[in-house]
């Protein structure tokens, strides 16, 4: 038997599966492209997670776009985070070429020029669904972690949600948690320490001062309402499962918000999927371009949230996949848990390429055909090494893949193209209206302006009624007595207390 059949015998051998797949693409071996020996992914294992790495320009986004569009073909709906502005074209069908055709005609496949059902998506000013959250929505925990509070500053953030909770205090935007913060330490400092302890004030001002920072990154026009609903990512229309394109363009020198917005969004489908288990096919893909900025800059806290998210989510049905430089970009806790690894070329300018080539081969299966570290530094723009997970989670044989053309657009949409798919969209009209109700700044207003009208109030009375009679001594004696008392000094200041508790407390909420 030949070189060239041992190699298809070994790559069809490895990649026949019982349930439905997808060809991603055709083996190559010594430079040529082997008709029939097809690289398939099945869709039953998508939910064990991914990565896509390479250098840049080897073609690592158009794979991304790929996968995309074969899953919504087979009616899975996905989420993309688009920070360099490549992946609206998904939405108009693609055109074909004499390139196009010879690579389609290699891998075995027909090129069938396809748009697909496409929302477009925004936390900043990009045109498109505004996806919010509130505060209370991230919880005390969520909140310190992205802050990367201290433990006391960790207790401070615990007690304004609980403070929140027993006052019917709304936290929707970051308003309402510096009004809070602000009134822990101020007017509401006596009924706080009484109900609470005492709250240091360094601890507060460290907290607001890690809230302008959030606010600087653009914070404040992600947190708010309406929230956004995840079981609007898991759509299907005519078949076909809706891509939703995160537009985040303007967010790329801004990695807290990036990387606070994508634990948010894991947390929220985490709590709120139902548990799924070993499906034929996912519920939903994440494919989250140029990953490093969630990681670069995030606390360690933060990581090990991802982290956990990440080992957990699968059973939601639900399959992340990262698309980075090198996968040394993803913490190794996170790149044990990933089943399908898609390679591009990498360059070696440095010794320090090469270490890190060497090591990046050393994360893959030995191949009889291949040298691994060789190939990574010599395949073209479309090619790529490929390992799956076959149905029983067992690595498949790695593979230089030719990989198949996009069949939607490979470039961007116009502006008028956009505003027409901004247009048509249901989502749009649901989550993009304005929304600012009464919360826990007004409330909070509302009361400290009672407060000192009550207080006007007193001041202006007690100016009005004529002096009482000086004291006889000895009725001045028997209160001097009295005011040594103890008992009564506490019975004082228990009364005071709770007249300003009932100045302060709780004005129910309004109904809408």
């Amino acid at each position: 038997m030949s070189q060239k059949e041992l190699f298809k015998s070994h790559i069809e051998e490895g990649y026949t599966f019982k349930n439905d797949y997808f060809i991603l693409g055709t083996g190559i071996l010594d430079q040529e492209p082997i008709h029939h020996a097809q690289v398939k992914v099945p869709l039953k294992t998508l939910n064990r997670h991914g990565l896509i790495a390479g250098a840049t320009g080897t073609g690592k986004t158009k794979t991304l776009q790929v996968i995309a569009e074969q899953l919504s073909l087979k009616g899975i709906p996905s989420v993309l985070m688009d920070l360099k502005g490549d992946l609206s074209g998904l939405a108009m069908p693609g055109s074909i070429n004499a390139h196009i055709e010879k690579r389609s005609s290699a891998i075995g496949v027909d090129y069938d020029p396809t748009g697909l059902p496409a929302e477009l998506m925004s936390i900043s000013q990009e045109k498109g669904v505004k996806l919010k959250a509130t505060v209370s929505e991230f919880g005390p925990v969520l909140m310190s972690q992205i802050m990367e509070l201290n433990d006391t500053q960790r207790g401070v953030m615990a007690l304004v949600f609980r403070f929140c909770d027993t006052q019917h205090l709304p936290l929707l935007d970051l308003k309402d948690l510096n009004k809070v913060l602000q009134y822990i330490t101020n007017e509401g400092k006596e009924s706080i320490t009484k109900e609470y302890g005492s709250v240091s004030p360094a601890s507060v001002n460290t907290i607001m001062r890690k809230i302008i920072e959030l606010e600087q990154q653009g914070a404040e026009q992600f947190f708010g309402e309406l929230s956004f609903e995840v079981d609007d990512f898991v759509k299907i229309k005519d078949g076909k499962g809706v891509v939703s394109i995160i537009r985040l363009t303007d967010i790329q020198n801004r990695p807290k918000l990036f990387s606070t917005f994508m634990l948010s969004l894991l947390s929220e489908i985490y709590e709120t999927f139902p548990e799924q288990g070993d499906s034929d096919k996912p519920k939903l893909c994440l494919f989250i371009d140029e990953a490093h900025l969630v990681f670069s800059n995030a606390s360690k806290d933060l990581i090990n949230k991802i982290e956990s998210i990440i080992k957990l989510i699968r059973s939601k049905g639900v399959g992340i996949y990262f698309c980075t430089q090198s996968p040394t970009d993803i913490p190794d806790a996170v790149l044990g848990q990933l089943g399908l690894k898609i390679q591009h070329s990498l360059r070696a300018f440095t010794a320090k390429d090469r270490k890190a080539i060497t090591k990046t081969a050393e994360n893959y299966p030995i191949s009889p055909f291949y040298k691994t570290s060789d190939v990574l530094t010599s395949m073209g723009i479309g090619e790529a090494f490929v390992t799956v997970l076959n149905e029983k989670g067992i690595p498949t044989p790695l593979v230089h893949t030719l990989l198949r053309a996009p069949v939607s657009r490979m470039d961007i949409l116009d502006d008028s193209e956009i505003n027409i798919l901004v247009q048509k969209s249901d989502l749009v009209k649901k989550y993009s209206r304005a929304i600012d109700r009464e919360s826990a700044f007004e409330i909070l207003d509302m009361k400290i302006t009672r407060a000192e009208q009550i207080a006007e109030n007193e001041a202006q009375t007690k100016a009005k009624v004529p002096p009482k009679p000086r004291s006889t001594a000895k009725e001045a004696s028997l209160l001097d007595d009295l005011s040594k008392n103890t008992m009564i000094r506490q019975i004082g200041r228990t009364i005071f207390r709770e007249l300003t508790r009932g100045i302060m407390g709780s004005i129910s909420r309004k109904k809408r």
